[in-house]
């Protein structure tokens, strides 16, 4: 399994840095994990664009999902080409296609015509947070994560090895439950100590990152979500003091093998 970070700036860009996109790869499918502005440039320098397999949004925020929109201009009206492509999946909480749809002001049979809309909890039993469903080679499991809107967590398992990206979320049990064991544990760390101790949920701080990675005994933590305004160095450090294994900043081309 294969980890390309598009972008990795929290809640709005960077210099260089488009906000939360991830390519995750292997054997030959492509999966998108959020579409946050700025990603699809960025995107471009890591293959064809119309290469994609599915998208899966962790929740409808736009640092996460606004090149949607951009991307539906691209599949919809590329030039030349051997006719329509065939409809992309896009796993997302409830109400992804029509948050897309405004996004864009268009309606929803427009975007139906370039996108198949799922939620991430179809099949799911009745009232159940979480789901796992496939995804190519890929067995993805999510769970509600602590946000203040509909919020996911996702687990991807695939060639036996394991990669859970937290979304954006405060510290939670949901979190907990899919990081324990991963590989590698991609996890937000907008926060930062003692600027930020008067907020509560929301997001994690870099020691909450890896007080997370440390209880699920993950293999490697990545730090990303970071915001502009952040010091990326003292999140890592922080990190760093409650987490014994590898850690790294997530930055845009960055790559992991898992």
């Amino acid at each position: 399994m294969k980890l390309t970070v598009i972008g990795s700036s929290g809640s709005f860009g960077g210099p260089g840095n488009p906000c939360s996109s991830y390519l995750v790869e292997h054997d030959g499918h492509r999966l998108l994990l959020d579409f946050g502005n700025g990603a699809l440039g960025e995107l471009q320098r890591h293959g064809d664009i119309y290469a994609i397999d599915a998208v899966i949004l962790s929740h409808l925020h736009a640092d996460h999902c606004v090149d949607m929109c951009g991307y539906y201009v691209a599949r919809k009206y590329r030039p030349g080409g051997d006719g329509p492509l065939p409809l992309l999946p896009v796993w997302g909480p409830s109400g992804t296609r029509e948050r897309i749809a405004q996004a864009y002001d268009t309606d929803d049979a427009e975007c139906d015509s370039v996108f198949s809309f799922r939620n991430v909890l179809e099949g799911a039993p009745a009232g159940a947070t979480g789901n796992t469903f496939r995804s190519g080679p890929f067995t993805v499991r999510v769970d509600r994560v602590d946000h203040p809107v509909e919020a996911y967590a996702i687990r991807l398992e695939a060639g036996g090895r394991t990669l859970v990206y937290s979304g954006d979320t405060g510290p939670c049990a949901a979190l907990d439950r899919l990081a324990d064991g991963a590989d590698l544990l991609l996890a937000e760390a907008s926060f930062q100590e003692p600027r930020d101790n008067g907020l509560l949920g929301l997001h994690l701080n870099g020691r909450e990152a890896g007080e997370c990675a440390a209880r699920a005994a993950a293999g490697r933590l990545v730090l990303t979500h970071i915001p502009p305004w952040t010091d990326a160095e003292l999140n890592l450090a922080a990190a760093r003091a409650a987490y014994e294994g590898p850690v790294n900043l997530a930055t845009p081309g960055a790559v992991f093998q898992i």
